[in-house]
């Protein structure tokens, strides 16, 4: 598996190339992805690497490999959402991102991107303290202050972080604070800074200045409106929030694209171009991916590569059964390959493979109902055993 391999399934470069995960936690999906980021950003075009990880928190891994801000340390201690900065190969990319752009010119740097919002399905959102006052300081730089809210207005209905973060929300929507009226004033108080944003474009002095207000824009009305509907005692409750984690992702994918390619990495639940589904507790919940909604926007702009492993034996997923999709890769005698979705297809003739089910809830098998059509991958990537991370990893 290599590049040129990726670039023979695909008929033209892509403005956003995705690789998916079928899980997370397992080194060896990161490495994979390590050493395809390094032939790719070589060979290719590419001028972001963007993570499942907090868009907010990942401007400090991009200060450190575009400048040499700060420490290697600093970047994986602060520039990481999801508890991503402890993974030894997300540290080995970072390192190699900053090492790669240290003898280029400005205009040639690899940027690192985060994918994600301040937010975890399983752990709640941020508060938008630092989205809501990071847009006001930017904006403030270039827009008359007549015209911005108040400071002390902002503090105001802000209010204490802690009354935003409360872990008992997630269960609870009563102890959500996101429909309480300072959290509406707040809502119609953003609105208006991003009004100010859309008719003072021209007065910004850059594009990246332009870019970063707009990011901090994108995430403080996204948070407002993710912690709305935290707060909401109906059964939309959790549809809304995770189509709404979803379409943050993808107008963080698509405004990468303004910079040039994309090379993005996350979850294959949030790259795919099909409906996701995912069962969370008693609900089966069912969504349209961010890589389906950027999809829908870049049509052959987007390329998606599927990732697939045979066994994750510390999880309990052995080999699969061989009239599976991962079975027939499993049985290839390569360790890693870079299969065509449609040349598997064509060994099953017109019938559907079985899908595969695994024992362990964090393993999303590859779904063979997809497997051609408007919303196959364009690749799909095997690796055929995923050790366990050994002692101090």
């Amino acid at each position: 598996m290599s590049a040129a391999s990726v670039h023979r399934l695909l008929p033209a470069p892509p403005r956003v190339l995705a690789l998916g995960e079928p899980t997370h936690g397992e080194d060896v999906l990161l490495e994979v992805r390590n050493d395809l980021v390094r032939e790719l950003a070589t060979t290719s075009p590419f001028r972001t690497i963007a993570l499942e990880t907090d868009c907010l928190k990942a401007l400090v891994v991009d200060d450190y490999v575009t400048t040499g801000a700060g420490t290697l340390d600093d970047a994986m201690t602060s520039g990481f959402s999801h508890g991503w900065g402890a993974a030894t190969p997300n540290r080995d990319l970072v390192r190699w991102i900053r090492d790669h752009n240290a003898d280029l010119p400005p205009s040639q740097h690899l940027h690192f991107a985060g994918l994600d919002g301040p937010l975890e399905l399983t752990t709640g959102p941020a508060a938008p303290h630092q989205a809501v006052t990071a847009l006001h300081a930017a904006l403030a730089a270039s827009v008359p202050p007549e015209l911005l809210p108040p400071t002390d207005l902002l503090d105001e209905v802000l209010g204490p972080e802690d009354r935003w973060t409360d872990p008992a929300a997630l269960l609870d929507p009563s102890r959500s604070i996101g429909q309480t009226p300072a959290a509406g004033t707040l809502r119609l108080l953003c609105d208006d800074m991003v009004a100010l944003l859309d008719t003072h474009t021209p007065a910004f002095p850059s594009r990246t200045d332009l870019d970063l207000v707009a990011l901090y824009a994108r995430t403080a009305t996204g948070l407002l409106r993710y912690h709305h509907w935290m707060a909401d005692q109906t059964p939309a409750r959790m549809p809304r929030l995770v189509g709404l984690r979803a379409a943050m992702m993808a107008a963080n994918l698509l405004a990468l694209t303004d910079r040039g390619p994309a090379l993005v990495h996350a979850h294959n639940l949030h790259l795919q171009r099909h409906r996701s589904t995912m069962r969370l507790g008693d609900q089966h919940l069912t969504w349209w991916s961010a890589g389906a909604l950027a999809a829908t926007h870049l049509g052959s702009g987007y390329a998606f590569l599927a990732t697939a492993l045979g066994t994750i034996h510390h999880h309990g997923v052995h080999t699969p059964p061989p009239d599976t999709i991962e079975g027939q890769l499993y049985d290839m005698p390569s360790e890693r390959c870079l299969a065509d979705p449609h040349a598997l297809a064509a060994m099953y003739g017109d019938t559907t493979p079985p899908a595969r089910e695994s024992p362990w809830f964090g393993y999303f098998p590859l779904d063979p109902a997809h497997l051609t059509g408007p919303s196959a991958p364009d690749g799909i990537v095997f690796i055929r055993d995923s050790p366990p991370a050994g002692p101090g990893e």
